[in-house]
C-alpha cells in the first residue's frame, strides 16, 4: 500500500493507495504546532478504524505547500511507518515539461494536479483548484505545464470581508436563493458563489484565448462541486485529483517498479 500525503495550509489529506486505486482517505487540520508523534498517533487511529494496519504501508510520497509540515510528516513516515519518504520537488521525475520561468516556484499540489489532469484527458487543459488560494495551473497540448493564475480562495475572502466590515455578518458558502440577494446574508453569499463563477469563468475565457484552442477545464478542492454546478466551462470535477497525482508521481520515480504494489 501506498500514503499520499497532500499537505495543504488549511488541511492534510491522506490517499491510501492499492496499485493505482484509491481505496480510502483521511482528512486531517494541518496544524503548525503538532508534532511527528501527534499525527503519527492521529493518523495511525484512523487507520486502524479503517481496518489498516500501519505494517501494511510500504511506501509513502508527499506533497507540501506548507514547509514546516514536510518535515513534521517525513518524521511520521520514519518513526511510525519505518519508511523513507519521497517528497515532490527539485529531483522529482514527473513525466510533463514545466516552462515556468523558475519551475521551483510551483507549488507540489499543483505540479501533481496538472500531472493527473493531462493523464485524464490527453490534451490542453486546465486546472481549478478550490482550495486555500483558488489557482488555475495550464497544461498545453504537448502535456507541458506553462503557468497559471493564482486568486485569493473563497473562504480568505470571506473571511476578509467579515473582519474588514463592521456590519456584514460571517456566512456559509453556499447556493444563494437568487443573483440579487434580498438580504444582507443572501448577498454575500450572491458575490462569493457567483463572484467566484464569474471569476473562473473569464480566466478560462482569456486562458483558452491565449491557447488558441478550447481547453478540458477540471476542478478540484473543496468548493469545486458547489461552483461546477453553476459554471458551464468546468467540464469535469475530479475530488481527489491531487492524490491521483501523487500515486502517478510516486510511480514514475519507483525505481524498478510501474507502481506500488
Amino acid at each position: 500500500m501506498l500514503l499520499a500525503i497532500d499537505i495543504g495550509n488549511t488541511n492534510t489529506v491522506i490517499g491510501i493507495y492499492r496499485g493505482d486505486t484509491l481505496v480510502d482517505h483521511l482528512r486531517i487540520e494541518s496544524r503548525r504546532s503538532a508534532t511527528s508523534d501527534e499525527y503519527g498517533a492521529l493518523v495511525g487511529t484512523m487507520l486502524a478504524q479503517r481496518g489498516i494496519t500501519l505494517d501494511a504501508v510500504e511506501h509513502a510520497i508527499i506533497g507540501s505547500v506548507v514547509p514546516p509540515l514536510t518535515a513534521v510528516f517525513e518524521g511520521l513516515c520514519r518513526r511510525w511507518l519505518d519508511k523513507e519518504p519521497m517528497v515532490v520537488g527539485p529531483g522529482i521525475r514527473t513525466g510533463m515539461p514545466i516552462l515556468y520561468d523558475n519551475p521551483r516556484e510551483v507549488g507540489a499540489d499543483r505540479i501533481v494536479n496538472a500531472i493527473a489532469a493531462y493523464a485524464r484527458c490527453s490534451r490542453a487543459c486546465i486546472v481549478v483548484d478550490f482550495g486555500t488560494a483558488t489557482t488555475f495551473d495550464v497544461i498545453n497540448a504537448q502535456g507541458a505545464y506553462l503557468g497559471g493564475v493564482i486568486v485569493p480562495g473563497v473562504g480568505i475572502s470571506a473571511d476578509a470581508l467579515f473582519s474588514r466590515a463592521a456590519k456584514l455578518p460571517r456566512v456559509e458558502v453556499v447556493r444563494p436563493r437568487s443573483v440579487i440577494g434580498k438580504t444582507t446574508v443572501d448577498a454575500i453569499q450572491s458575490g462569493l458563489v457567483y463572484g467566484y463563477v464569474g471569476l473562473v469563468e473569464g480566466l478560462v475565457q482569456r486562458i483558452a484565448g491565449e491557447l488558441q484552442c478550447e481547453p478540458a477545464v477540471i476542478a478540484t478542492g473543496g468548493l469545486a462541486p458547489l461552483i461546477g454546478r453553476e459554471s458551464d466551462v468546468i467540464d469535469e470535477v475530479v475530488e481527489f485529483l491531487t492524490l491521483d497525482g501523487l500515486q502517478m508521481a510516486w510511480a514514475r520515480n519507483a525505481p524498478g517498479r510501474g507502481g506500488p504494489s
